[in-house]
């Protein structure tokens, strides 16, 4: 799978249930590879390799993934932490099996440095700020998508 990196979270570690006293660790990305499509990438490992994995690229990067493991995902929980897409799928990524080349997109394909401005939302299902000052308490408790862009960065 050839994409470009549009998102990527921290690695973050969790007591392994198997081995008590030992911690696993993870981090997540997405990728895409056309205006439409886009996956989230899951990864598990020991923290040497977690850590090795999530510096070796970052958001902008495009990436080839080879012998990934195909999981369809668990809606409800997986939308819970990771960005929704439109795959019903999710790519798991093995120490022992799959590998992770970052290339430059130049070299890849142009075409995959577009994508990194397009939004992974529907352009009408956003709300204003305006609406949310407006109509906070009717929004009460649900979840919303705000298109927003930085203006300026300061201390």
């Amino acid at each position: 799978v050839i994409g470009v990196v549009i998102g990527k979270t921290d690695v973050r570690s969790f007591p392994d249930r198997k081995n008590i006293g030992t911690e696993r660790y993870t981090f997540n990305f997405t990728i895409r590879d056309s205006p439409t499509y886009f996956i989230n990438v899951q990864s598990w490992g020991r923290e040497e390799y977690i850590r090795a994995l999530s510096e070796s690229f970052r958001v902008g990067d495009c990436v080839t993934i080879e012998n990934p493991l195909v999981q369809s995902k668990e809606a409800e929980r997986e939308e819970k932490f990771n960005p929704v897409t439109p795959s019903c799928y999710k790519l798991l990524l093995s120490e022992n099996h799959s590998v992770v080349k970052t290339s430059s997109c130049y070299e890849t394909d142009t075409r995959l440095l577009s994508l990194l401005h397009l939004p992974v939302k529907d352009p009408q299902d956003y709300y204003s700020l305006g609406d949310i000052v407006a109509n906070g308490q009717s929004l009460n408790g649900r979840v919303l998508n705000v298109l927003a862009a930085v203006m300026s960065v300061s201390q």
